[in-house]
């Protein structure tokens, strides 16, 4: 509040300066943001009239008029209204996504709604899980098609196609390690070229069919549904492709806010979207043969290399987009307990949103390099990609009704009109791009299934550690009680020790075994637990809660240090803010030595879960970052004690 605070009093005197400022969170949000949905009209239009569709749409006037219209009120609905107007709303603390709304769930979710809270958050797990399968198909389908670009040039490039894109890619990935802090400078600027440049180019294509306008009514899109529905219903599942990314507006909007993000949407992206959709249109009105490659065939024949270029940077930047958002899923649901704790790096030391997840990395990188061998175009990929977007739109769409009712008390008539017609659109969506299931719908739903089979296990296996581990450790407080009353058999060394563990119900590991085995015990013991809650921040006067465990004399402190999702447990830090007189003396953090439980899990007999989820367990709990690194401890004071527990 007090940064915020301080914005406020500083710029209220300075109207330029406000203005200037709110300018520059604009720009950086068409840098971030809208790299995915600003790089779709490559794509989208000429996949919705490809002869090589399972069910191709015929190239006629009528058709053209109602697929243009059809994609204007996709964007509409979809983007305006689910996401911009609505969604958006409902933030976290500020932060957006799926995630956010999650948490949202469990927080205003009654004990009458637990059931329905429980089954939607699920849901949202799963739309979650269905991200990491769009941050494969993203920077492949977005990467090729603007190198399909060439294609326009010259067909003697359609060979070097599959290479170039995967060359790009592997560059893309290899330069994540250094963070997009030095390169999100340049992004907002390309994006607003970007974006003029393609609306410019529809305008052009517009003049030469100004007819086209007719389908801003949605007249023709309604009649292109009611009266062709054959041919509109399978058209739907390559419509889609013009609001992917539409999760992204919402996703990030903790990083710019939600009135940037709108008025970026607002203008100039919506307006360039529009005009060059209605462009190509116009453009297949004036020859069928343009359906080939309606974006490039826009721009004049001396200028089409320079736009290859160009848009190959855009879509680089769109997949940039995705891999970050890729990033933080991860980083969240690992601090939510569904994932296992990955070693994740800050590249910036101004904004917290911009980290580095290695395995996720290089995860993405061999993904995305077997997609683009495996389909080769951007048209094949295209029926794999509409799966996850509409399954996580409708996903987004629930949950958000559900919130707005429970948070807000929306009236429930308005609740159930809202949703119905929304519902009635992102269902149309699922139900039109189930008919790609043979053709490569399947692999996002796979990816999904497979990253939600893997979490929920990983969240599951973690409770019945959680349990087995409590009952290893036995009850803190009487083994605090046996230190004082001297049953325990300890000496009092000088020194601080700080020994990390889940709660203040139970003995750390490591501290039991340290008196029962070396018979000492330090003059002051710090045991720390580290929560993490449903919330981006802490503020730093709530971080740290001391508790002297019954006694006030005996050195041993027991403090839990709170965590946002978004925030990096950086154990010493927080510790270094501890008052000397809550902790029964100053602590020696200096010299101070950490102790570390180590825990490996073995398959036991006991049918807490069914044999192939103990593997997938015992599996994933291999990727776990090092917990010293992960809580910055210091690596020449951290001692770590190991035991086996069973699964």
């Amino acid at each position: 509040m007090g940064n915020g605070q301080q914005t406020a009093a500083t710029s209220g005197g300075h109207p330029a300066r406000r203005n200037a400022a709110g300018l520059g969170i604009v720009v950086g949000a068409l840098g971030v943001v809208f790299g995915d949905i600003g790089t779709s009209p490559i794509y989208s239009l000429q996949t919705v009239f490809n002869p090589e569709d399972p069910h191709p749409v015929p190239v006629s006037a009528n058709n053209v008029f109602g697929v243009v219209s059809l994609i204007f009120w996709s964007v509409m609905i979809i983007v305006t209204i689910t996401y911009v107007l609505l969604a958006m709303r409902a933030d976290n603390d500020g932060e957006g996504g799926i995630m956010a709304l999650i948490t949202l769930l469990r927080r205003w979710s009654g004990e009458r709604g637990r059931r329905a809270a429980l089954f939607l958050a699920g849901l949202g797990i799963f739309g979650a899980a269905l991200f990491f399968g769009d941050s494969m198909i993203t920077p492949a389908i977005s990467v090729l098609s603007a190198v399909e670009g060439l294609k326009t040039v010259s067909p003697d490039f359609e060979d070097w196609v599959v290479p170039i894109t995967a060359v790009i890619i592997v560059v893309l990935f290899l330069v994540q390690r250094r963070g997009t802090a030095a390169v999100g400078r340049v992004f907002g600027p390309v994006m607003i070229a970007w974006f003029v440049i393609v609306g410019v180019l529809g305008a052009i294509g517009i003049t030469h069919q100004p007819g086209i306008l007719a389908a801003l009514s949605p007249t023709y899109a309604i009649g292109f549904l009611a009266g062709h529905f054959g041919i509109a219903f399978f058209a739907l599942a390559t419509v889609v492709l013009t609001v992917t990314g539409a999760e992204a507006l919402y996703a990030d909007m903790g990083h710019f806010g939600r009135k940037p993000i709108t008025w970026a949407w607002v203008a100039p992206v919506l307006p360039a979207l529009t005009l060059s959709y209605f462009g190509q249109g116009a453009l297949i009105l004036e020859n069928p043969a343009n359906i080939s490659s309606p974006f490039f065939l826009l721009v004049p024949g001396w200028g089409r290399l320079l736009m290859v270029i160009f848009a190959t940077v855009a879509t680089v930047i769109a997949s940039q987009a995705v891999i970050t958002g890729a990033y933080s899923v991860a980083s969240q649901a690992a601090q939510l307990g569904y994932l296992p704790r990955l070693r994740i790096a800050h590249t910036s030391e101004s904004h917290i949103g911009q980290i580095y997840v290695p395995w996720i990395n290089w995860l993405l990188m061999v993904s995305v390099l077997t997609l683009v061998f495996a389909f080769r175009s951007s048209a094949a990929l295209a029926f794999a990609y509409g799966m996850a977007v509409t399954c996580t739109i409708t996903i987004t769409t629930l949950l958000f009704f559900y919130v707005a009712r429970a948070k807000w008390g929306t009236p429930r008539w308005l609740i159930g009109t809202g949703a119905t017609v929304l519902l009635v659109v992102d269902l149309l969506f699922v139900a039109a791009n189930l008919t790609k299931f043979v053709h490569g719908g399947w692999l996002p739903l796979l990816i999904g299934i497979t990253a939600f089979t893997i979490m929920t296990t990983w969240q599951r296996g973690r409770e019945i550690v959680t349990a087995e581990r409590a009952r290893a450790e036995g009850s803190l407080r009487q083994f605090v009680d046996s230190l004082r009353d001297g049953s325990a058999g300890t000496s009092v060394v000088p020194g601080t020790a700080v020994f990390l563990n889940r709660g203040d119900e139970t003995a750390p590991l490591a501290m039991r075994a340290n008196a029962e085995h070396n018979h000492v015990r330090h003059a002051h013991a710090v045991i720390l637990s580290i929560e993490t809650e449903p919330v981006p921040r802490i503020a730093p006067e709530n971080r740290l809660v001391v508790n002297d465990l019954g006694y006030a004399d005996d050195g041993i402190t027991h403090v839990t240090a709170k965590f946002g999702y978004l925030e990096t447990p950086v154990v010493p830090r927080a510790l270094a803010t501890l008052d000397p007189s809550a902790t029964e003396g100053r602590l020696n953090l200096d010299e101070a030595s950490y102790f570390l439980s180590k825990i490996e899990l073995q398959r036991g007999s006991e049918k807490t879960m069914a044999d192939w989820r103990k593997r997938l367990f015992i599996a994933t709990s291999h990727i776990t970052a090092d917990a010293a690194e992960y809580f910055g401890l210091p690596r020449d004071r951290t001692v770590i004690m190991g035991s086996h527990i069973e699964v």
